[in-house]
C-alpha cells in the first residue's frame, strides 16, 4: 500500500481519492490524525519541562500519540478508498498503544518513588492480549461474534481489576495528592472511555443495529478522547510534580 494521501488504484474520479465534504468519516480520520501528531508535538516539547524521573513517561505516551496518529492517516485513506472499517489497521494499532498505555500506570507509579514488580505490568498486559485477541478474532469472523465478545470482556475485566484491586490500585493510595489524581483519572478512562468499545460491538457486530459509519465515528472520537486524555493525565502529574519539587528544592 503507498503512503498516507496516494493511491494505489486509479479512479474514475480523481477527487475520490481525496476528502469530500459529505463524508464525515473521513473528515473525522483526518481531524483525529493531526490532533494525535499534534498532541505528540506537545508531549515531547514538554518532556524537557519536568524532573528528570517524569521524562520516560511523558516520552511513552508521545509514543501513544505517535502511533496512533500514523494508523490514523492510513484509516482514512482506506475508508477513502474502500468505504469499509479499517478493522486490522485498527488492530494493529490498539496493539501498540494499549499496552504502551499499560506500561503508563508502571511508570507514573515508579516517578512518584513507588517500589512496583514487573508482574503488574505483565499482568495488564496479558488482558490486554486477551482483550484485543478474542475482539479482532469475533470481528473478522475466525470465532463467533459472542465469543469473541465475551473473551474480550474478560481481558477488560482482568484489567480492571488490577489497577482498582491489584497492586496498581492499591500501591497509588499511597501516592501524593496530584499522583493519586492523575492515576484515578487514568482509571476513570480506561473504564468509562474504553467501554465504548465493547458496546460499539455489541451494538454493531452482535445485535446490527447501528451501521458502520456511526461504529467508526465513534471509535474515532472514542479514540481521541481515551488516547489524549490518557497521556495528559500523565503530564498533568508531571508538572505538578515537577513544580512542587522545584518549589521545594
Amino acid at each position: 500500500m503507498g503512503a498516507p494521501m496516494s493511491s494505489t488504484k486509479p479512479v474514475d474520479n480523481a477527487a475520490q481519492a481525496f476528502l469530500s465534504p459529505h463524508d464525515g468519516v473521513a473528515i473525522s480520520f483526518w481531524v483525529i490524525s493531526i490532533a494525535m501528531i499534534a498532541a505528540t508535538v506537545f508531549f515531547y516539547a514538554e518532556a524537557a519541562t519536568v524532573a528528570s524521573h517524569w521524562k520516560t513517561s511523558l516520552h511513552v505516551g508521545g509514543l501513544v500519540t505517535l502511533v496512533a496518529g500514523v494508523h490514523y492517516m492510513y484509516m482514512r485513506e482506506y475508508w477513502v478508498q474502500v468505504q469499509k472499517s479499517p478493522v486490522v489497521y485498527r488492530y494493529v494499532d490498539w496493539s501498540i498503544t494499549v499496552p504502551l498505555q499499560m506500561i503508563e500506570f508502571n511508570l507514573i507509579l515508579k516517578a512518584a518513588g513507588k517500589d512496583v514488580s514487573s508482574a503488574m505490568f505483565w499482568k495488564l498486559l496479558v488482558g490486554t492480549i486477551i482483550m484485543l485477541f478474542f475482539g479482532y478474532m469475533g470481528e473478522i469472523y475466525l470465532l463467533p461474534a459472542m465469543v469473541g465478545f465475551i473473551g474480550g470482556m474478560c481481558g477488560w475485566f482482568f484489567i480492571l481489576f488490577e489497577i482498582f484491586m491489584g497492586e496498581a490500585g492499591g500501591t497509588a493510595g499511597d501516592c501524593s495528592d496530584a499522583v493519586k489524581t492523575s492515576f484515578n483519572n487514568m482509571r476513570l478512562i480506561v473504564t468509562l472511555g474504553w467501554s465504548i468499545y465493547p458496546l460499539g460491538y455489541l451494538f454493531g457486530y452482535l445485535l446490527g443495529a447501528v451501521d458502520e459509519t456511526f461504529l467508526n465515528v465513534l471509535y474515532n472520537i472514542a479514540d481521541l478522547i481515551n488516547k489524549i486524555a490518557f497521556v495528559l493525565s500523565c503530564w498533568s502529574c508531571a508538572k505538578a510534580d515537577s513544580e512542587k519539587s522545584a518549589l521545594l528544592a
